[in-house]
């Protein structure tokens, strides 16, 4: 009988605790499957020191667990960072943020020695941008950008769209900004885009995460989990 996605979703969640070396401070991500890693944490026998936290949301998952949470500020390096993606291309590249928290999510990944993607099938592709890419910008340049996104760059264009909350309001992130969805984009060369995008005024970060990809990916699907290393 085939898993439904929660289910391929626990499984690599629970997969992850494979990397986890107990004692240890660990990078959390954010998102469904992320959130299945978190229960994990909280059944280990032998408890994880603590956790820096890519959202305000995995933060009180982890303290409700009385998982230590620090602040990156206090941590040179994390063995590991865990969390999920909208989608991961076959070099291990990813396009994240459809949860809000990928500022958080990058500067975490880029303190860890191994980076620990877990996602369901559905999630693996082979280009990203279909999913449409995440970019948090600072409000008063959410207009230039998206022009900026529809005059193209490296041979790709998309259509840039505020995102909104439930209240028909700008959505703003844990930092206070906004993002912009962009959809329509062919990500061919993710390193390059990462730095392209990166350097337009007002953005604080785009979800294609290029230099801090993937070191493994735990793939749930039909058969069990595959784990791919790059």
């Amino acid at each position: 009988m085939s898993l439904s996605q929660d289910a391929l979703k626990e499984l690599v969640g629970r997969a992850a605790l494979a990397y986890v070396r107990p004692g240890t401070i660990v990078g959390v991500g954010t998102g469904s499957t992320a959130a299945h890693f978190i229960a994990g944490l909280g059944e280990m026998p032998e408890r994880v020191a603590g956790a820096v936290s890519s959202s305000v949301g995995s933060t009180a998952k982890l303290k409700a667990l009385g998982i230590p949470v620090l602040d990156a500020n206090d941590v040179d390096r994390l063995d590991v960072y865990v969390d999920g993606a909208d989608e991961v291309d076959p070099n291990g590249y990813l396009l994240k943020g459809g949860g809000g928290a990928l500022t958080r999510e990058k500067i975490i990944a880029a303190q860890a020695d191994t980076f620990v993607c877990i996602v369901d099938s559905s999630k693996a592709v082979d280009v990203l941008g279909a999913f449409g890419l995440p970019v948090e910008v600072i409000p008063m340049a959410s207009a230039a950008v998206a022009r900026r996104f529809a005059a193209g760059v490296l041979g790709t264009s998309g259509e840039a769209v505020l995102r909104r909350g439930p209240d028909g309001e700008p959505y703003v992130t844990d930092n206070g900004q906004h993002i912009l969805d962009v959809r329509g984009l062919a990500i061919t060369a993710p390193l390059a885009f990462e730095d392209e995008v990166n350097s337009w005024p007002g953005v604080v970060t785009v979800g294609v995460f290029g230099h801090q990809k993937a070191t493994v990916t735990l793939l749930g699907g039909a058969d069990g989990v595959e784990t791919i290393t790059y």
